[in-house]
């Protein structure tokens, strides 16, 4: 028990540590994080085997997946707050066709990459491998994007619209995913499954819908019999927790495997509850600030997931490199291609693709499943391989993009030890 509280605050402390020089060179939070993480985990001084400093064993990392689990749940919940009815009004419609082009578009374009690729030399990757892996590239990391917004206090069309189009993402990642990894085991067994093909996807977003909606209202409801901030924060706190320990439940009923999705139902329930509490505004910046430390814990952890033993394997290195070139080329494209269709601005077409890069969970979600094929190990590696550059490198192409559409300011207060006096605005007679 020592050893888990000890291994928790090395990780918080160095994550804080690390996020000073990475301020220094001009690159997010996050970046930091996950990079203290890969420090201590089990490639770097994990390795030294010594109790406490840091994680030993990729076991031992994914002995803290509740801490993951949890601040998957707070980020999706908050996610939600993007989708209030005065935005949705004006560019609903947008955000559908946006968030479903480029997925689409994305995934053709690493399908025609690596679909090539086997035909070039089939010894590299399989067709039904190649097939899952231009699914699996649909899919956009939620956490990184939100917390480099929140971060530098990003606001305007393209960061709204771009974290719509992230939240959409994973209903149509999974349409997706579910589709290629159905046609792919049909090509190894010959049996195509209807019910795994297109009944249980569907069933899971509906499912996920349903039980975050009645979250976020019931939440909004029970909100009411209390007055005080703390009680109504904590009944917040407490109503997220429940929503992803009841997204975690699996079962069957008449042979259709029954599961939700921990980020679809957490958005659902921040969108029912922001839509309808008067109050939510005030309630959402008090569960942000709590969860600050979880969140920090979340991408370390994620840091320390990261496997690299992959970049000892040179046709994993080679197959990695196709796909991360396709699938970013494919994320430009289809971003620019939907935003041109839909009647965004230049800045929004310009740099919505480049913000859409970062993969993490749900992809790694999605090659669990697909070791299952043949050549699934192959699929594990490639999608290990993308997500320890695309977690990297990611949050600071985020970065550059708002910066370059002027959605992220500088902020007038630099350290919370000194107040924050504003400028004396200079007068005409002192130019």
């Amino acid at each position: 028990m020592s050893q888990i509280f000890i291994c928790l605050s090395v990780a918080l402390v160095g994550g804080l540590l690390m996020s000073r020089p990475a301020k220094k060179l001009g690159l997010p939070a996050v970046t930091a994080y996950l990079v203290a993480g890969l420090l201590l985990g089990p490639f770097c001084l994990g390795a030294l085997g010594v109790p406490g400093l840091g994680f030993n064993t990729a076991e031992q990392v994914a002995g803290f997946n509740i801490i993951s689990q949890a601040a998957l749940g707070f980020i999706a919940f908050a996610i939600g707050d993007e989708f209030r009815l005065e935005q949705l009004r004006s560019m609903g419609l947008r955000v559908v066709v946006v968030g479903i082009a480029q997925a689409v578009i994305t995934t053709i374009i690493v399908d025609l990459a690596l679909v090539g690729l086997h035909y070039l030399n089939p010894a590299l990757i399989s067709l039904p491998s190649a097939i899952t892996l231009g699914a699996i590239a649909a899919a956009t990391a939620p956490a990184a994007t939100l917390m480099v917004v929140r971060q530098y206090k990003a606001d305007g069309p393209l960061t709204h619209l771009l974290l719509m189009v992230v939240a959409i993402d994973d209903a149509v990642g999974l349409v997706l995913f579910s589709a290629s990894f159905g046609v792919a085991t049909a090509m190894e067994s010959g049996v195509v499954s209807v019910v795994s093909v297109v009944v249980e996807p569907v069933v899971e977003i509906l499912l996920s819908l349903v039980l975050g909606g009645l979250a976020g209202f019931l939440l909004h409801h029970l909100e009411q019999f209390f007055h005080s901030r703390s009680k109504r924060r904590s009944l917040s706190l407490g109503f997220i927790f429940l929503t992803v320990g009841l997204s975690m439940v699996e079962f069957e009923v008449g042979g259709v495997h029954i599961g939700f999705s921990l980020l679809l139902t957490c958005m659902m329930a921040g969108t029912v509850f922001c839509n309808i509490c008067h109050t939510s505004q005030e309630i959402m910046e008090r569960v942000d600030h709590w969860t600050a430390p979880l969140n920090i814990l979340f991408f370390v952890l994620s840091g320390a997931e990261l496997d690299l033993g992959v970049l000892s394997k040179p046709l994993v290195l080679l197959v990695g490199v196709v796909y991360i070139l396709s699938r970013s080329l494919g994320k430009f494209c289809g971003a620019y291609a939907s935003c041109a269709a839909t009647g965004c601005s230049d800045k929004i077409k310009r740099h919505l693709g480049i913000t859409l890069l970062p993969q993490a969970g749900v992809a790694l979600g999605m090659a669990l499943t697909a070791q299952n094929l043949a050549d699934g190990a192959m699929v594990r590696n490639v999608v290990l391989f993308s997500v320890l550059v695309y977690e990297l490198v990611g949050p600071a192409l985020t970065k550059r993009s708002l910066m370059a559409a002027g959605e992220i300011k500088p902020e007038g207060k630099s350290s919370s030890r000194t107040m924050n006096v504003a400028k004396r605005p200079v007068k005409l007679e002192e130019k």
